[in-house]
């Protein structure tokens, strides 16, 4: 029996890190929100081992996949000697800000659950995702919400406004410990002080206009092509701009569907890397 399942994107709203901690990691605070650019995934049961599969995809096909490893921690936590295939049709651009890779492990979490009957709750596979990787336990969680700490405490929202997105990705790669290695931030075991925006009920517009992200100075001074799509998407109609994640991927925000679908044409016409349109879920 094959299982297929849809791994969906996410874009990083608001971003700020907080500080470095003595551990190596960083504190944030950031508001996610999974949008409808999907991987898929497929699933089928072996009597032994794991196999992925990646066609058409430069993403390893053994234990460096995180997919690999998340079904190898799931099947030891639960001492079941079975297998599994799993095959990743790729359509999220790799490391590109996006969550692509957390959220296949995440995906490969929860249909293993369900599928050879663990019963781990959602709490349980939040806490082994936080293994794997800092978003992997807002995919486990599924639904729009602050992440805080090393990305592990989670705080649903509410009333979020509905919104289409128009991505650009400039078709290159980055480095997610590179972006936080050139960050200039204290370490520090003190606790701090910090706000983040009142978000919920606010229009696409207001939503817009609170856009942050704290890694969006580090790549963009790498970067620099990227503050021009920026520029391109607000030229384009939308309401507002910002890397995803620690980037490269560029996304602006709209209100009306209309207007993204122009925004998504008028940027392919000009070859502006690849240009994805996706809508808040």
């Amino acid at each position: 029996m094959m299982i297929t399942e849809l791994s969906p994107a996410k874009v990083n709203l608001y971003l700020n890190v907080i500080r470095r901690r003595d551990d190596g990691y960083h504190d944030i605070a950031t508001l996610m929100q999974r949008i409808d650019l999907y991987d898929e995934l497929s699933f089928s049961p072996l009597e032994h081992g794991i196999v992925v599969r990646c066609p058409g995809s430069t993403l390893p096909e053994n234990e460096q996949n995180i997919v690999y490893k998340a079904a190898q921690l799931l099947l030891a936590e639960a001492f079941c000697p079975s297998g599994i295939e799993i095959t990743i049709k790729k359509r999220i651009p790799i490391a590109a800000g996006l969550g692509g890779g957390s959220s296949n492990a995440a995906t490969t979490l929860l249909v293993l659950n369900d599928m050879l009957n663990f019963r781990y709750t959602k709490g349980d596979l939040m806490k082994l995702g936080a293994k794997l990787g800092a978003d992997v336990p807002f995919f486990v969680y599924g639904r729009t919400a602050w992440a805080f700490g090393i990305g592990d405490r989670l705080k649903g929202v509410e009333n979020i406004p509905d919104s289409w997105f128009v991505l650009i990705n400039p078709g290159f790669e980055i480095s997610t410990k590179m972006i936080y290695e050139n960050l200039n931030l204290r370490l520090t075991k003190e606790s701090i002080n910090y706000s983040i925006p009142r978000l919920e009920g606010l229009s696409a517009r207001d939503l817009a206009n609170t856009l942050y992200n704290k890694l969006e100075t580090v790549t963009l001074s790498l970067k620099p092509e990227l503050s021009y799509f920026k520029k391109l998407l607000i030229k384009n109609g939308a309401l507002g701009a910002l890397m995803s994640g620690s980037g490269p991927t560029v996304f602006g925000v709209f209100d009306r569907e209309d207007a993204s679908i122009r925004a998504e044409e008028a940027l392919r016409r000009v070859g502006a890397g690849s240009v994805f349109r996706a809508r808040a879920i």
